[in-house]
């Protein structure tokens, strides 16, 4: 991250997570996650399949319901609202409100396959925010000028390389001008050539001051990029700090030998 980007980090929390428990069954996923991410930080969480990052990730944007605990994002309870001094589970118009402050990129690209790049970029903002169509269009070209895909906006994704296509769903994203950017593994479903130029753009909206959490496998770009690295594994945080502290000097034997498979 740039340092302009970095003096623009507040020292309040903008996310926070307490004490994060799902299960799928029997199956305890996450057991008691804690986590607090600073509005222009970029929090980059690493660790094994099934560690339950993605889960965790889906629980910030309520994409997954939590068992307990707590999340908000700018003080919100997402997924939930206050009724007589007790959290009840949202309605979908609130949590849909809620969630229009959140953007995720997915492994899956999940573009509208009979949508030309920018409709997809604009069918967000025009079809769920109301938004005037020639104003989302205006501010979708402005969004694909900055991640390279101007030129490609009128055509569909089929016509994409995986990079591209990533690339949009990276610009769907932004389109609703989140105050929260979520990516869950967005490289790991590209081929080994199509990586860099997806990393490159996330490097760009790092720089740009956006609020990140990433899930992701790219140690490079996790030591280049992030504020803070977090290391899950078995559903609880085992080890947290910056990028020149726990990649380079891992407490745990659990984080050495996951640092060693990917070095």
């Amino acid at each position: 991250m740039s340092n302009e980007a970095k003096e623009n980090v507040s020292e309040e929390p903008f996310v926070i997570c307490r004490d994060v428990h799902k299960n799928f069954g029997s199956n305890h996923v996450l057991k008691g996650i804690n986590l607090e991410v600073r509005k222009g930080e970029v929090v980059v969480i690493l660790g094994p399949s099934g560690s339950g990052k993605s889960t965790f990730l889906r629980c910030i944007n309520h994409l997954e319901t939590m068992d307990s605990g707590m999340i908000t994002v700018g003080g919100e309870p997402i997924g939930y609202e206050w009724r007589n001094g007790a959290l009840w589970e949202a309605p979908y118009s609130v949590v849909a409100k809620q969630r229009s402050r959140i953007g995720m990129v997915f492994q899956a690209f999940n573009l509208f396959p009979h949508l030309t790049v920018l409709q997809n970029v604009t069918e967000f903002p025009v079809h769920v925010h109301g938004v005037d169509p020639k104003v989302a269009e205006k501010r979708a070209m402005e969004i694909l000028e900055k991640v390279g895909l101007a030129d490609k906006a009128l055509q569909y994704p089929r016509r994409l390389s995986g990079g591209q296509q990533q690339r949009v769903s990276i610009a769907r994203a932004l389109a609703i001008e989140p105050e929260l950017l979520l990516f869950d593994e967005p490289t790991s479903a590209l081929d080994p050539e199509l990586v860099g130029e997806v990393l490159n753009t996330m490097k760009s909206l790092a720089d740009q001051g956006y609020t990140m959490i990433i899930v992701t496998h790219e140690i490079p770009f996790t030591r280049e990029v992030a504020d803070r690295v977090v290391f899950m594994a078995d559903g609880v945080v085992v080890e947290e700090g910056k990028p020149s502290d726990v990649m380079y000097h891992p407490k745990t034997e659990r984080f050495r030998t996951f640092l060693s498979r990917y070095l």
